[in-house]
């Protein structure tokens, strides 16, 4: 009974493997298709005018607000570096090496956070209509 079992497992982990490296291949071999434009109905527009685009341009707000806060405010950049400041009199530099790559990280976002804003206000202008 030891035997077959043994077998089958055998059996399974090469054939397991030799999926992987025929796949393996061919999926780093696939090139990604051309993005094609989304077109939204005139209904379909509004309603991204009316529902998404508010909730998005307040998240995009609140992201900025939080990241350029104060050293109370949590998550922010300066509270970040304060984190760090306190972790490296504590003793613990590779705890305080991590905030400050991530207060970098996070200061970089802000240019991507002003992209996306930016992308907010040009679809904004470009296909909501003013309220009347």
């Amino acid at each position: 009974m030891r035997g077959t079992t043994w077998t089958r497992l055998v059996l399974a982990g090469g054939a397991s493997a030799a999926c992987l490296l025929v796949a393996a291949p061919l999926a780093s071999a696939d090139t990604p298709a051309p993005v094609a434009p989304i077109t939204l109905s005139p209904e379909e527009s509004q309603q991204v005018c009316s529902d998404w685009l508010p909730k998005l341009q307040k998240k995009a707000e609140n992201l900025e607000k939080r990241i350029n806060g104060g050293p109370e405010v949590k998550g922010s950049v300066a509270n970040l570096k304060a984190r760090a400041a306190d972790q490296r009199t504590a003793g613990h530099t590779a705890r305080a090496d991590q905030l400050d790559q991530r207060a970098t990280k996070r200061q970089g976002r802000i240019g991507e956070l002003d992209a996306a804003k930016q992308k907010l206000d040009a679809f904004a202008s470009a296909h909501c209509k003013p309220a009347k």
